[in-house]
């Protein structure tokens, strides 16, 4: 990238050079079409848009480019095309609204378009009423930041993707704000990419969805509202740090799905207000440690086919339920979490409980096998159910113990913390609110 950024400043041609180009388009000017500005423009010369609207049908940029927007000119699909086809490497666009995508069922259209490019950078543009927004396919070194992409989603068969990427490597996703679309964040064979700092709210199905991608880091994104939180599904050595997952309701729904990952660290994140905080399916050699799970439904539920995990130091406070575990794994640990209803004593003032804490519940699994019984949560036989099954276990995994429960909940003690990105002042809705801090007293990250 900055070989290519030299290189567009000063282009040698023999013994001399030529300097790259700025050509001006606004409505007034001698160039008034974005389109006849691309055409005219030499490779790594900037193009710059100043204010005016723009219905020009799909524009195709097929050299390397800089196109801005100052004052915020507008490109409209007026709902019959795609808008921005990016076909060449080194590519900059930034400072524009972009709105009004065509909608397809045989196409997926999207305001802008990167087909099998390298190192682009897609800056401070704003979607509106997008079929697909952003949509990479076998790109790489790429940067999507700071982007606020909203669309007007109703139902998933009829919607698409706010940032979609699919065979991509080295991708950063960046402090972009999604909304009403059907996955806020779509990532398929998307490999080494950073996703952090966005902040993915009332979309359709998922605030991010991801399979068959590794190596890759979510940090400090927040996931609110969504029709089904975060799912994560084959793929192997994902870290995620630091996120928010919360008020994601529903009968199926979640803060975040693992279903046949492996290998990976679930690490400083923030379940809260979730049907259940995290399900995990045939999922191997995870490590959950320093997350808060508060006030879910169910903090854990973790099915069957699930080995080696090792879910220590964390928070659980206030859920219904703290964990359903219906896999017999022996080599699984539950030790040194806090428990916010653990009743045990610390009779040597160690910090540790001196009784072992069992947080599975019998009413959790009877609550799996028939959701109706829930009515009967807050009543003593259910206080009598639980107690005697903790005393005598005989329907929960014995093994599901935790020998070492905390008498105090872990506190703060990182320096990265879980962050909530700023929205844009330009469109202005009912999806745009203040985001909202963690719950007072809630840390995020642990000693």
């Amino acid at each position: 990238m900055f070989r290519w950024i030299l290189t567009c400043f000063l282009i040698p041609m023999g013994q001399g050079a030529i300097w790259a180009n700025n050509i001006l388009v606004c409505p007034t000017c001698p160039v008034f079409s974005v389109k006849e500005g691309i055409r005219l423009a030499g490779p790594c010369d900037t193009v710059t848009v100043d204010g005016g609207h723009f219905a020009e049908g799909n524009l195709l940029i097929d050299k390397e480019l800089w196109l801005i927007g100052k004052n915020w000119p507008v490109l409209d699909g007026e709902g019959k095309t795609e808008i921005i086809t990016v076909a060449s490497n080194h590519v900059h666009i930034e400072g524009f609204k972009i709105e009004n995508v065509g909608t397809s069922y045989t196409e997926d259209r999207a305001a802008i378009r990167l087909q099998e490019v390298s190192d682009f950078c897609i800056k401070n543009n704003q979607l509106k009423n997008a079929f697909f927004g952003i949509y990479s396919q076998h790109s790489k070194n790429g940067i999507i930041e700071g982007n606020t992409i909203h669309g007007e989603a109703k139902e998933e068969v009829s919607s698409g993707n706010a940032i979609h990427l699919w065979y991509c490597d080295n991708i950063k996703i960046i402090n972009n704000w999604t909304s009403g679309h059907r996955d806020g964040i779509y990532l398929e064979f998307v490999n080494s990419s950073t996703i952090k700092g966005n902040l993915s709210e009332h979309n359709v199905r998922y605030g991010l969805h991801f399979m068959f991608s590794n190596d890759d880091n979510y940090l400090q994104n927040t996931f609110r509202n969504n029709g089904a939180g975060v799912a994560v599904m084959y793929s192997k050595r994902i870290g995620m740090h630091g996120n928010l997952f919360e008020k994601n309701w529903g009968p199926s729904a979640f803060g975040l799905l693992l279903k046949e990952i492996h290998d990976s660290e679930i690490e400083g994140n923030q379940f809260q207000e979730n049907t259940v905080g995290i399900f995990a399916e045939t999922s191997n050699r995870i490590v959950y440690t320093k997350n808060n799970f508060i006030q879910n439904g169910w903090a854990m539920r973790i099915s069957g086919g699930c080995q080696n995990l090792q879910i220590t130091s964390n928070n659980f406070i206030g859920n219904s339920f703290d964990l359903a575990v219906h896999t017999s794994g022996a080599d699984n640990k539950f030790d040194g979490n806090f428990w916010s209803d653990y009743a045990g004593y610390d009779l040597d003032h160690n910090g540790i409980g001196d009784v072992p804490h069992r947080p599975m519940k019998l009413f959790s699994h009877v609550v799996s096998q028939t959701p109706e019984s829930m009515i009967l949560l807050r009543s003593l036989f259910v206080d009598i159910l639980n107690f005697s099954e903790k005393v005598s276990p005989i329907f929960t995994p014995e093994n599901v113990v935790d020998n070492q429960p905390r008498m105090k909940k872990w506190t703060a003690a990182s320096t990265v913390k879980t962050t909530n990105t700023p929205l844009p002042k330009a469109l202005p809705g009912k999806f745009l609110q203040p985001a909202l801090n963690s719950q007072e007293g809630a840390d995020n990250h642990f000693k």
